[in-house]
């Protein structure tokens, strides 16, 4: 089995729009999604980013603080996933919850060292 990296991005436009309740709604959807996922032995782990940080620049010798990107370049969370494949990866990720807000799941095979 290989590790997968999905980086998600943007929906937050969508997703901000919605009621309390439909906020509520839609993280349940993520926690019935990811205990699927823990319980066919997929999920690795995940989290969601916040949306401000640092950025290192110059070789290392500059610190930038700064809100990261806004709208679809918005890196809302990641999740890394077993799958046999990238395709079966990417047909995992189909299942994503935040699809419906249109958000964009980069899927990444994690190289062994």
């Amino acid at each position: 089995m290989k590790e997968f990296l999905y980086i998600i991005r943007g929906g937050q436009e969508l997703y901000m729009n919605n009621s309390p309740q439909e906020m509520q709604d839609h993280m349940e959807d993520w926690q019935q999604w990811m205990n699927t996922l823990a319980k066919n032995g997929k999920l690795v782990g995940g989290q969601p980013l916040m949306n401000e940080g640092k950025t290192l620049i110059d070789f290392g010798k500059k610190t930038i603080d700064r809100p990261l990107a806004e709208g679809k370049e918005l890196v809302g969370g990641y999740l890394l996933v077993k799958a046999t494949s990238l395709s079966e990866a990417a047909e995992i990720a189909k299942d994503c919850p935040s699809t419906i807000y249109d958000c964009s799941i980069e899927i990444r095979e994690i190289s062994p060292m």
